[in-house]
């Protein structure tokens, strides 16, 4: 058994390739219009490289980008040679959605919204995720725990306009 305070890692993750599927489409576009720009004009050979940029920028965007899920919060990296990194105590998470549009589900991927009180991220996502499911209710737990364990409750608060109300 773990000792109360310690904080330990729960789930490590990055999104899905799936994501740049359109990126990598317009490549092969691109690619096909270079290849056949230069059988009519040859010096438009010398752009062909730039397909196989693009698509290996794109790749290295997503698989930069990391999440992890801790017992106190969830850290987001992102960056590719300038690295951000943002985290969200777990008691702040307010509400936790799962979408899985088609393609997400047919890829057995799904994307993770939370809603928070944290400034900085109101509204997180986490795009593409595998088991997305398993990691919703594993956040749940945690969020509930932690709140327990911190003795936090989360507050909404509203303004009231009264539209009745008229000088």
């Amino acid at each position: 058994m773990r000792p109360v305070n310690q904080e330990t890692t729960l789930w490590q993750g990055s999104p899905s390739q799936w994501l740049n599927l359109g990126h990598y489409l317009f490549a092969v576009i691109l690619a096909a219009g270079v290849i056949t720009g230069g059988l009519f004009f040859p010096p438009a050979w010398a752009l062909i490289a730039v397909p196989f940029f693009y698509v290996g920028w794109r790749f290295l965007v997503v698989r930069s980008t990391r999440f992890e899920l801790t017992t106190e919060r969830l850290r987001l990296t992102r960056g590719v040679f300038n690295q951000k990194i943002d985290e969200i105590e777990l008691y702040r998470v307010k509400d936790i959605t799962m979408e899985r549009p088609f393609w997400m589900r047919i890829t057995g991927l799904s994307s993770i919204l939370l809603q928070t009180s944290d400034r900085s991220q109101p509204t997180l996502v986490l795009l593409a995720i595998p088991n997305g499911m398993e990691l919703r209710e594993n956040l749940r737990r945690q969020v509930e725990d932690i709140r327990d364990r911190k003795r936090v409750r989360e507050l909404d608060m509203e303004e009231h306009h009264d539209s009745s109300f008229t000088e």
